[in-house]
């Protein structure tokens, strides 16, 4: 059986980066399941950058992986310029590697899923940024395993 994806069992931390939300996950120990975690307000790069990286120590992350939202013809554009600084400020802040992660239509994903489960219109709102980096960290980890 595989430790995780770290080859020590240690968790990885999946975000999802937004304008206002900063969607965010936890592995289990194993690196096998990804489970959200509260979502967190964007209150500005340095304190978002601080939280998180808060958060790595907080849970013992042995990694972080960020969702890059590429085109869908796979090109960067501005947002993925945006992720890609958030990523390089991350790594100036923690001692685990920041990796990114293809996350073209996870947010197209996360609301379908959330339709499909009944979830009303208004909580949906909530908990899309929450799914989504859920699903960019499960992917991440599928791919790993």
């Amino acid at each position: 059986m595989s430790r995780g994806v770290n080859g020590g069992g240690t968790r990885v931390l999946g975000l999802d980066l937004g304008a206002r939300r900063i969607g965010v996950a936890l592995s289990d120990e194993t690196g096998t399941l990804a489970s959200g975690l509260p979502t967190l307000e964007a209150v500005g790069s340095r304190r978002d950058l601080n939280t998180v990286a808060a958060l790595v120590e907080k849970h013992a992350a042995g990694c972080v992986v960020v969702g890059l939202p590429l085109n869908l013809d796979g090109s960067s554009g501005p947002q993925a310029a945006k992720a890609l600084s958030f990523v390089e400020g991350l790594r100036r802040r923690v001692r685990v590697p920041v990796v990114t992660w293809d996350e073209r239509l996870t947010t197209v994903a996360a609301h379908e899923a959330m339709i499909e489960a009944g979830v009303r219109r208004e909580r949906r709102k909530r908990l899309v940024d929450q799914v989504a980096a859920v699903l960019i960290l499960q992917g991440y980890l599928d791919a790993r395993s």
